[in-house]
Order: C-alpha cells, then sequence, then structure tokens
C-alpha cells in the first residue's frame, strides 16, 4: 500500500465543534478541491459521522475525483483520544463523545483506510511539512485562539508521548497561583494569555471603570463575545487596556517559548490560532523579545526563528494529509 499512497490523492479532514472541513490533497501537497458543513455535533456522534462522510464526498466532487481515487483519509479532532486505536476518548465540544471509535466508523462507511490526530497535533505537522516549518526538523507549534494548544516535531516525527498527551504546552503553569484554568490547575499560560483569558481581564477592566474601544465595537459588531478581529481593530488602535492586557499576555507567551525553548532547543517555534493570525507580527514581536532574554543558551539566540503561521486555516486538513501518507502510507514515522 506505501507505494500506492504515495501517489495518489488524499483526503484530509479538519473536525471541529462548529464546522467540518475537508480537503483533497496532491502529493506534492496542493488542494485539488474542498467542502466546509456545520458539524452539528447536537445530533451525537453518528449524526456527525455522516456528515464528514457527506463533506469529504463534497470535497472529491470539488476536485473532479471518484473516491475510488482516493488512497486514505486523515482526520483531525479534538482530544484527549488515541490516535493509534483511533479512537476518541472524550471531546468537550461534542457531546457523547467518550470512547467512540471515529476512525472504524469512518472507515467503514468510506470503504478505505482512515486515521485520526489531535487536531492542534496536526496544524504543527501541516506548518512543519508544508509551511513556516518547511526544510527545518525541529519544530514546535503554539496555536493562540480560545484556547492555547501545541505540538512537537523532533527530528521530523510528531512526538505524542508516552499517555499520547505530549505538548500540551496551554497547560504549563507560567504565574504561581494565577488565575484558575479549566483544568483544574491555577497559573496554566491558557488561564493567562488565551483569548478567553485576554476577553476576561479586557472586561474586568471595563466594569472598574477603564475606558475602552471595545464596548462600542461589540455593539456595532452585535456581539455578545469578544472576537479576534475586535481584538485586533482595539489593539491597532491603541486602546490603552487592550495594549495593556495584551502586553501581559505577551510576556507571559514569551516566558512559555523561553522554556520550551530551554527544554527541546527546536530551529523553529511557528505561533497560529485565531489570535496570533489577527494581530500578526505586532503581537509576535514582544513575544519573540522575552523569549530570546531568556533563553539559557543566549549565543546565536536568533537562529531560533519565532515566526507565525501560513497555512491558516488549512493546516490541519494539511497535516491531515500528511499524517495520512506517514502512517498509511508507511512514508514515514
Amino acid at each position: 500500500m506505501g507505494k500506492g499512497i504515495s501517489g495518489k490523492p488524499v483526503v484530509g479532514v479538519d473536525l471541529g465543534g462548529t464546522k467540518i472541513l475537508a480537503g483533497v490533497v496532491a502529493a506534492d501537497g496542493q488542494i485539488l478541491g474542498m467542502a466546509k458543513r456545520a458539524t452539528k455535533p447536537e445530533g451525537g456522534p453518528e449524526v456527525v459521522v455522516a456528515r464528514i462522510v457527506k463533506t469529504v464526498r463534497k470535497a472529491v466532487e470539488a476536485a473532479k475525483l471518484d473516491m475510488s481515487d482516493i488512497a486514505a483519509v486523515a482526520s483531525g479532532a479534538p482530544g484527549p483520544l488515541d490516535p493509534d486505536q483511533g479512537i476518541i476518548w472524550n471531546a468537550p465540544n461534542l457531546a457523547g463523545w467518550e470512547n467512540f471509535p471515529l476512525a472504524d466508523r469512518l472507515s467503514e462507511r468510506l470503504e478505505m483506510p482512515v486515521c485520526i490526530e489531535n487536531d492542534v497535533n496536526l496544524g504543527t505537522l501541516g506548518e512543519y511539512a508544508l509551511g513556516a516549518g518547511r526544510g527545518a526538523r525541529d519544530v514546535v507549534g503554539i496555536f493562540v485562539g480560545t484556547g492555547i494548544g501545541g505540538g512537537l516535531i523532533l527530528d521530523g516525527v510528531l512526538r505524542q508521548g508516552f499517555r499520547k498527551a505530549a505538548a500540551e504546552i496551554g497547560h504549563m503553569i507560567v504565574l504561581a497561583d494565577g488565575p484558575a484554568c479549566g483544568c483544574g490547575n491555577r497559573g496554566c499560560v491558557e488561564a493567562v494569555a488565551s483569548r478567553t483569558a485576554i476577553e476576561r481581564d479586557i472586561l474586568a477592566g471595563i466594569d472598574a471603570g477603564r475606558e475602552s474601544l471595545i464596548p462600542a465595537i461589540m455593539q456595532r459588531d452585535s456581539r455578545d463575545r469578544l472576537t479576534s478581529g475586535a481584538l485586533a481593530e482595539a489593539f491597532r488602535g491603541n486602546d490603552p487596556l487592550v495594549t495593556e492586557v495584551i502586553g501581559k499576555a505577551q510576556f507571559y507567551l514569551g516566558l512559555l517559548v523561553a522554556s520550551v525553548v530551554n527544554f527541546v532547543d527546536p530551529e523553529v517555534v511557528i505561533f497560529g490560532g485565531g489570535v496570533t493570525e489577527a494581530l500578526g507580527e505586532d503581537f509576535l514581536a514582544p513575544i519573540r523579545r522575552v523569549a530570546y532574554q531568556c533563553f539559557i543558551n543566549k549565543r546565536g539566540a536568533e537562529q531560533v526563528k519565532i515566526v507565525l503561521a501560513q497555512l491558516g486555516d488549512n493546516a490541519v486538513l494539511l497535516g491531515a494529509a500528511v499524517l495520512a501518507r506517514r502512517r498509511l502510507g508507511k512514508d514515514g514515522a
């Protein structure tokens, strides 16, 4: 099968709590066709499986191919999960998914090999192979959005860890006795630097009487939650409160990067996720400065590239395509 899969297209899937994105990907990484639809998780796992199957078939149709032209399918999914067994242990955004055999269900319906992996791991793998990490061997991915997730690639291999829980970067503690995190600990970087944490601190400042552009932006956009776009607009408008809160997040993210680099010494650290994409280099530059100052080995510190992700919303599905070729085609580890 290894020889066959190496030349045939594969389908990468990004399964999220709100949408399913599928793309047919050629051997050179080119996306030949895509499809998207709502996840509708309230229907339960079997309903979502049917929607994934329809999305895959629509993507293949968009690529002007037949299902017989496809070698395999791989899907990113929210964890925790067991990638070897293809089972989702528990997915907070997908009700009723405890110990659900997603890979087997999809394989039965699609009649082809299917594998699954944590979505952030696949985002990192996609950037490593086809994006900002291309050409490197040791890469760390950090994705700042509603939460903070990470992925780790060493010597070209996606590292999952003994319990399949490696690179839970969002739950590295950067502030002792800091704010409570959803995981039950205190002071995790997710609790001080994610969009959720940034929103909490901005709204607390507004409640305390601080002036900000945020209320007017949210009212104009008819939003009851702070989006990354609204955050970026206020940040670029030099909103003092927003600048202060984001500055604190940047500091802790810089400490996070320094800790990760001091531990594994990667060639490239890639920042992605909704907050990073919305704020861009203005967000990343202070993180980079703090990190470089805290490297234990400061000689050649700037040789460690701390860069923006390049693949955007396609990172997970492209990483899934890479995974399909590696795991099912035995083209790599």
